[in-house]
């Protein structure tokens, strides 16, 4: 695998660039500002593929299964990311959706040497998170090649799971090892192999989108608002109410009332209001509807 590592399109020279170190700076972020408008087109293209992703994270989470990310780096420090911006914006549950890189917690803030080369160290962090075939596993590799990440695609596959890979080079090994392989061609980066710029933000928009439209079909979300908020502080109680503002067009003294009445739940409050029904009610209708505000107000 190492004699072709520098055949990748992340780690090639990228031509715009080859004077970095003579220009201003205005030149510099000017320069790195329009290889960034590239990285909106290379995950355009294979929006496709993260649609099947979505409908496949779905499946999961609906089922009872969990999302688990895989990576090492500023892959596995995304995937974490990602995950841990899941609970408060959509109330899950903080194991329904998480990060794991190589090298465990400590790789989070410094490098851990040769954690991201042991396809044994991936294997083995897929067991012990004690993945199912109930469960989807995307496994983050800006090269494509990482071994950790190859280890937890393969040992994830061998327990069934669904398996997603993503990657920034065209042809990526890891996605022999993935049922859907999402490979996104951002090019060169403008400082050589620093896959932490156009590759990190491809990545990232990515992730995004994983979570964010997954949660959406999965209810947590009613017409743009996130309904599923947890009010853990005095911004999010005051945009709780805001929530409920807007998806009911009441006052902000009748959004304190309905929230104060269903305990804090944003998605009670707006089917109360909506619906003209009790608290209890309207916990009972979003019970039989899966939690989804808006089949809980048109239910017959």
């Amino acid at each position: 695998m190492d004699e072709n590592l520098y055949q990748l399109q992340t780690e090639k020279r990228n031509a715009a660039s080859e004077r970095l170190d003579q220009m201003s700076a205005l030149e510099i972020v000017t320069l790195m500002n329009e290889e960034d408008q590239k990285v909106a087109l290379a995950v355009k293209r294979v929006l496709p593929q993260i649609a099947q992703s979505v409908d496949m994270i779905v499946r999961s989470l609906s089922g009872g299964g969990r999302l688990l990310y895989f990576g090492a780096g500023t892959s596995g420090r995304l995937g974490i990311l990602d995950a841990a911006e899941c609970p408060p914006t959509f109330g899950t549950e903080p194991s329904v959706v998480q990060g794991i890189i190589a090298g465990g917690v400590k790789a989070m803030t410094e490098a851990i040497e040769g954690a991201e080369d042991s396809r044994e160290l991936g294997c083995q962090d897929v067991q012990e998170a004690g993945v199912s075939q109930k469960d989807v596993v995307v496994g983050i590799a800006a090269s494509g090649r990482t071994p950790y990440v190859w280890g937890a695609l393969q040992e994830a596959k061998t327990r069934q799971a669904g398996t997603i890979s993503l990657s920034c080079n065209s042809d990526p090994d890891i996605g022999k090892s993935a049922d859907i392989a999402i490979n996104l061609a951002v090019g060169p980066e403008v400082v050589t192999g620093s896959t932490r710029l156009k590759a990190g933000s491809a990545t990232k928009m990515v992730l995004n989108m994983l979570t964010t439209a997954s949660m959406v079909k999965l209810g947590k979300v009613y017409q743009n608002l996130m309904v599923n908020v947890q009010a853990t502080n005095q911004k999010l109680r005051e945009r709780a109410k805001h929530i409920v503002m807007q998806a009911t067009g009441v006052s902000y003294a009748v959004a304190d009332r309905l929230l104060a009445e269903a305990a804090g739940d944003v998605k009670v409050a707006i089917v109360m209001q909506k619906t003209g029904l009790a608290a209890k009610a309207a916990q009972e209708r979003l019970a039989r509807v899966g939690h989804k505000v808006r089949e809980a107000i048109e239910l017959i």
